[in-house]
């Protein structure tokens, strides 16, 4: 409860500094993957996201409606769209990362470097875990 706790509190703190930019906290998601990757499928970002196409091409649909993305069919295959920034969505990498880091920074107040680094090396090993469980079949019990 405490790691679903604390990612609550993250995105609504992170959402708080969206809002004022008329970005949500979705769309954060599919921003920052873009910023890396832009002119991926829908397909793909929703695999990389790590949500459901329909959930995707709604979040998109707002994107594109808000000027942040444009989505063009791919020669050869009119079913897949590729999803690419637009100045705009380009632009908001700059303004949008430090706010996270701002949230981030806010998170870890009060902690000592070294405290930040083993939370960050527990976490990727539970994250690995569990991974490993879930490719594995699901549980060991």
């Amino acid at each position: 409860h405490v790691v679903k706790d604390l990612l609550r509190t993250i995105q609504r703190a992170m959402q708080n500094r969206l809002s004022a930019h008329s970005v949500s906290i979705g769309q954060w998601a599919f921003l920052r993957i873009l910023w890396e990757r832009e002119g991926i499928t829908q397909r793909e970002l929703s695999e990389l996201a790590g949500v459901s196409e329909p959930t995707t091409y709604s979040a998109l649909l707002a994107m594109e409606k808000a000027g942040f993305i444009t989505r063009q069919k791919l020669a050869g295959n009119m079913r897949n769209l590729s999803v690419g920034l637009t100045p705009k969505g380009r632009a908001l990498k700059a303004v949008l990362v430090p706010l996270a880091e701002e949230v981030n920074a806010v998170a870890v107040k009060g902690l000592s470097a070294n405290e930040v680094a083993a939370l960050r090396r527990t976490m990727v090993h539970m994250i690995a875990n569990l991974e490993a469980d879930e490719a594995a079949g699901g549980s060991d019990a």
